[in-house]
């Protein structure tokens, strides 16, 4: 698979995870706000991150599918997974009774499940960056044409 396709399929998973993410807390707005109220970090801000986090993964999403703004989506996207992940690794640390604010099939994964999964996406984001950016090759990388490695 080139690198230039698998880009693409990853940014591709992060369009579908995170419509159907977004989707899923907006179609079950209510519940999606009371888990937020019972959660210790984001009780007191619950009203306003019950749209701020489903309107965030909209946007990523959006900055996914444009080609002129990938790249873009793909930092925005490892920002969302290490935010999920630190919050999840709080929680599972932390609190005792932990509530579940996912949605759809995520819901059904447990706390741990859910870290794992989030550190797998984490990575993946790490490569899709990485795909997308020539600012991560090596400055003398065959890619570079000779006495240009001077001006960099």
């Amino acid at each position: 698979m080139s690198k230039k396709t698998m880009a693409e399929v990853i940014a591709g998973l992060f369009i579908l995870l995170f419509l159907y993410t977004a989707l899923s807390k907006l179609g079950e707005f209510a519940v999606f706000r009371h888990f937020l109220r019972s959660s210790p970090l984001i009780a007191r801000n619950a009203g306003i991150m019950a749209v701020l986090i489903p309107a965030g993964e909209i946007l990523v999403a959006l900055l996914l599918f444009l080609p002129a703004t990938r790249k873009q989506g793909m930092l925005a996207s490892l920002g969302l997974m290490l935010v999920f992940t630190a919050y999840l690794t709080y929680m599972l640390l932390f609190v005792p009774r932990l509530p579940c604010s996912c949605g759809g099939v995520i819901s059904r994964l447990s706390w741990q499940q859910h870290l794992v999964f989030n550190v797998v996406l984490t990575a993946l984001a790490l490569l899709g960056i990485r795909l997308h950016s020539p600012m991560f090759h090596h400055p003398l990388s065959p890619s570079i044409k000779t006495g240009e490695a001077e001006n960099l």
